[in-house]
């Protein structure tokens, strides 16, 4: 059998070599089949006549027309979920290994007659010009926090000519956390481009609008760095192409490096989003000539960062609760029937009062949430013991499993006095330190004599000051070495030698 490759070669050869006899004897050819190649100047795979007819019979074609039909009408019908109706409608008829002929068979049809698919125009990208945001979530990476389990998303930011990207670690799709991630870009970008693109994000978009308008505060923070604005069309992802692929590559990535860490646990916020700028920096590594030419072409930085914090007036009610963006904080029972500040920052949110903060704590994600802190009212729940059982937010009086442990034990032993015992155990927290309780109920609670220690006030308080009158470690001291005394050893070696 002839090869394209003994042909190829029978060409070259024939340029070279005085004869066609000479040239068909190199190539491993007969000189009758060398001349016909070279007359046709063709392969044999060019030669070869295509062929027309079945080398088996049509299995599906008294069915064909009818399958047609059905895919005419519903061209998104599947291949396998009308091999599975024939075989229904035809019981014996269809084998198994039938079911890759009609997937051919409907591949064909839709190349040749199916309905015309969605075509994607690539986009030509300029330095400078296009950047693109959008949230995506890293709650599938299984990142914990001390052990814990710890959902969160990424403010994704990436310049479409360089693929440059950065990020920013946020709780919820709000403007504040837009606001953030967008000017921690920015900044750390060191300029700005000419457009800023995001999809239908309700922080961003009024969606509720026929047009979409932009929000009045995104607007505002736009005007602040000369930025114009585009969202992409509803449902139309592709339009903002280039964020879409780097979450895909992005998260990849960062599930690689943490295999490699072998663990994907941090001691805190700030701790893991070291880790992702350090994936970022990796990542940029392999894009500074493309920056280099963005860079020269970027606006500069305004004198200052837009200030996106959202000021709220709210009243503290009689249950020591403010409500901040639809959900309730507590705050020191002092300032009931008092009006305070809230301001809500990204990731926290402020109480301030009479022109001092008087409280911080951390920004609760979603609507209707609660985030109770027993500090703000332990004194007058120690006072009203009996509120405690019925207390609608009494699942937030337990600090940690151990508080939690020791609640469960005196229900068990001391049922009646148990809400009056617990409250004073967490009073003591409040008062001398919450790990300091914490490690006292841990150590009592693993012994059988300790735990009676737990339901005596006088025996708890009394293994407190003994935690508290155990020695310190002794310190060691070290006494620093004169180095003069090492020439000495090399002055005595001469001496001796």
């Amino acid at each position: 059998m002839v090869t394209d490759q003994q042909v190829r070669r029978l060409f070259k050869l024939s340029q070279t070599e005085p004869t066609q006899e000479i040239a068909a004897a190199k190539a491993g050819l007969d000189v009758k089949t060398a001349r016909k190649y070279l007359r046709a100047k063709r392969t044999p795979s060019e030669m070869k006549p295509a062929r027309h007819w079945r080398t088996h019979p049509d299995g599906f074609a008294e069915v064909w027309p009818a399958l047609r039909e059905q895919l005419e009408a519903h061209p998104g019908l599947e291949a396998k979920t009308l091999f599975a109706a024939l075989q229904r409608q035809y019981p014996e008829r269809f084998a198994e290994s039938q079911l890759r002929t009609l997937q051919r068979r409907v591949k064909h049809w839709r190349a040749l007659e199916g309905p015309a698919q969605e075509v994607f125009f690539a986009q030509q990208h300029r330095a400078g010009e296009l950047c693109q945001s959008d949230f995506t979530y890293l709650t599938e990476l299984g990142i914990t926090l001390h052990g814990e389990a710890y959902p969160h998303l990424l403010y994704h930011f990436v310049l479409t000519y360089s693929n440059w990207e950065t990020g920013t670690i946020c709780q919820s799709e709000s403007f504040a956390s837009l606001s953030e991630g967008l000017q921690n870009a920015l900044w750390e970008l060191g300029g700005v481009p000419a457009r800023h693109r995001t999809d239908r994000m309700t922080a961003a978009v009024n969606n509720l609008t026929p047009e979409g308008e932009f929000q009045k505060q995104y607007q505002a923070l736009l005007r602040h760095y000369e930025l114009h604005g585009e969202k992409i069309q509803t449902g139309q992802a592709q339009e903002n192409g280039d964020i879409e692929q780097r979450h895909y590559r992005f998260k990849r990535a960062l599930d690689q490096a943490l295999l490699l860490r072998g663990h994907r646990d941090f001691d805190g916020v700030a701790e893991y989003q070291d880790f992702l700028t350090k994936q970022f920096a990796q990542l940029n590594a392999g894009r500074r000539t493309r920056l280099q030419e963005e860079l020269a072409v970027l606006r500069p930085l305004p004198a200052r960062r837009f200030e996106s914090v959202r000021r709220f007036q709210a009243r503290v009610n009689a249950g020591s609760l403010v409500m901040v963006d639809r959900n309730h904080y507590s705050v020191h029972s002092r300032l009931i029937g008092e009006m305070v500040e809230a301001r809500v920052l990204a990731h926290q949110v402020q109480i301030w009062y009479g022109g001092r903060k008087v409280e911080e704590m951390p920004r609760l994600p979603g609507r209707s949430r609660y985030r109770i802190d027993y500090r703000h009212i332990i004194d007058w729940l120690v006072r009203k013991p009996g509120a405690f059982a019925q207390y609608r937010y009494r699942d937030h009086l337990f600090p940690s499993s151990q508080f939690r442990r020791a609640y469960d034990l005196l229900q068990t032993t001391t049922p009646r006095r148990a809400d009056r015992r617990y409250l004073e155990i967490l009073q003591l927290a409040a008062q001398h330190g919450e790990a300091r309780i914490e490690d006292a109920l841990r150590l009592l609670l693993a012994s059988a004599s300790g735990q009676q220690a737990i339901v005596n006030r006088a025996a708890f308080e009394e293994f407190l000051e003994r935690c508290e009158q155990a020695p310190a470690l002794t310190d060691v001291e070290i006494a620093e070495v004169s180095l003069a005394s090492f020439d000495q050893l090399f002055v005595e070696r001469e001496l001796r030698l």
